[in-house]
């Protein structure tokens, strides 16, 4: 499903428009998003944690020429899926 697809969807369940869904969707991101950006978490009772993670700078090589290169520290968004996600799936 892409991001087209999710908003006709939640249009569809929510019994509203297109362009009101796509603007509660955009608004769902970009809180999530802020909210991550201050080193936050959003949790979703039943779905799952969005939070921030650290990766340590480290040495890799590149694969075409073999060569060394450092890669710098970075911070990546995980997410942890709860436990009404799982036993959906399941």
């Amino acid at each position: 499903m892409n991001k087209t697809e999710l908003i006709d969807h939640i249009a569809k369940q929510a019994d509203i428009s297109k362009a009101a869904s796509g603007r509660a969707l955009e608004a769902v991101i970009g809180a999530v998003k802020t909210t991550l950006k201050k080193n936050g978490s959003v949790t979703l009772v039943g779905f799952g944690t969005f939070s921030v993670g650290k990766r340590a700078a480290r040495t890799g090589r590149n694969p075409r020429t073999g060569a060394a290169i450092k890669i710098k520290a970075a911070k990546v968004p995980k997410f942890k899926p709860g436990k009404g996600l799982k036993d959906a799936l399941n």
